[in-house]
């Protein structure tokens, strides 16, 4: 373990699995210490979103705008998101509040008028208010709030904020989110023949092979978030016989679907390992009670596998938190293909012992950096790695060929196992 504040703080994948939650590194624990926050500020984002913050997920409501309202400190990037092509800054308002504002109440009585005059210039099919940490520690009531501005307009109006304080609490922002984007489905009658995916913000590779699959067993609509054009599009969602969970964080979300308009939700999991993706389809037909023909795309991702291990057969990789996988169920994937991963960046907590004991096996030198620990300011490359995959793990290894591995379109399945070689492929 490396404790010297003068070089980056890391522990070994054996040293690690040794531990317990009492006596688990502080530097994994963002409460115990400052934070350094690389992710964050390598994608302009919170520390707990990279890719979408509170901002960015919230419009993904269709025909939406959205206020926020905070001192000017809390707006930068705001007219950033999503990137120049996008129309998320084009979609978003900014009211300034001052120190007189706040001290006196009178913010709200603003909030109220900007957000009459917004629907009256702009007519949305939905108004979002976001709030931040002020509004927090004021302690705002943002649903008696919401219920004025939907009064005065007529138009449904929810409430989002951005508290970075509640990262680590019962609902993190990004959790919090995920509910509140789901919460204007209206109770209507099922249609066996559609399906909601639900975790991302933006949707699936079109190659997928969960579309195929969904299909095989009758499945006519598929619906995602990521891909509604319009309010009534998002409605139609309501119709959906059951949804699919890709993400933990969306997991609140679903399960306020099932409790308010009876819609019962299955759970995956996103794994680069490919016996894990097959054993996760046959118990996703179990439950379906149909049987998926994954043969073609079980043969596809470990063929593609085999032949970057056996082309790069020395390789070494190291991995960062930025990217769409969780950092170590792909240093166990990349493992048991027979490919070393020298380091990872990431704070692992003490519910993941289980796949660090995992990696323990397979990688007992395995380097854990902590990616928000200060002593990463000392980091420098080691030059005992080849290939890098995140965005973070670019960054601190500029010199080498990298995937970023990061993009808006989610990977998932046998597809994002085949197309992660191909990426690998392309930058070594």
């Amino acid at each position: 373990m490396q404790t010297n504040m003068t070089e980056p703080f890391f522990i070994t994948a054996a040293e690690l699995a040794t531990l317990s939650a009492s006596n688990w590194p502080s530097q994994f624990l963002t409460h115990k210490h400052l934070i350094l926050s690389s992710p964050a500020t390598l994608t302009f984002n919170s520390p707990g979103a990279t890719g979408f913050g509170v901002k960015r997920a919230a419009l993904s409501m269709p025909e939406s705008i959205m206020l926020l309202f905070s001192p000017s400190c809390c707006s930068r990037n705001t007219s950033a998101i999503g990137g120049p092509m996008s129309d998320y800054g084009r979609r978003t308002f900014y009211l300034p509040l001052n120190d007189t504002d706040i001290v006196t109440g009178r913010y709200t009585t603003k909030i109220l008028q900007a957000s009459v005059e917004l629907a009256h210039d702009y007519a949305p099919k939905v108004l979002l208010l976001c709030s931040t940490c002020v509004d927090a520690l004021l302690a705002t009531d943002m649903d008696r709030l919401c219920k004025k501005v939907e009064d005065q307009t007529g138009i449904p109006t929810l409430s989002t904020t951005m508290y970075a304080l509640t990262r680590e609490g019962h609902v993190p922002p990004m959790v919090g989110i995920q509910k509140t984007l789901y919460s204007l489905l209206p109770t209507t009658t099922k249609q066996s023949n559609i399906v909601n995916i639900l975790g991302f913000f933006s949707h699936l590779n079109d190659h997928c092979e969960l579309y195929v699959l969904l299909r095989q067993i009758g499945i006519e609509q598929i619906n995602e978030l990521g891909r509604m054009q319009t309010f009534f599009e998002y409605q139609q969602m309501a119709k959906a016989n059951f949804n699919i969970v890709l993400n933990p964080e969306a997991r609140l979300a679903a399960k306020d679907l099932a409790k308010r308009i009876a819609m019962p939700f299955i759970e995956l999991t996103r794994t680069y390992q490919v016996e894990k993706i097959k054993k996760q389809y046959t118990l996703l037909g179990q439950i379906l009670k149909v049987n998926f023909d994954q043969t073609p795309f079980f043969a596809q991702a470990q063929a593609s596998q085999n032949a970057f291990r056996k082309k790069h057969p020395k390789i070494r990789v190291a991995i960062g938190e930025c990217c769409n996988a969780n950092v170590l169920d792909l240093a166990i994937a990349l493992a048991r293909t027979g490919i070393e991963v020298r380091e990872i960046f990431c704070d692992p907590s003490p519910s993941l012992l289980l796949s660090v004991r995992i990696l323990a096996e397979l990688l007992p030198n395995l380097r854990i950096y902590s990616n928000l620990s200060p002593s990463m300011l000392a980091y420098t490359s080691k030059n005992d790695v080849d290939v890098s995959i995140g965005f973070d793990a670019k960054y601190y290894h500029p010199e080498i060929p990298a995937t970023e591995w990061n993009d808006t379109i989610q990977p998932f399945g046998y597809q994002a196992v085949h197309d992660l070689f191909q990426a690998l492929e392309q930058c070594v």
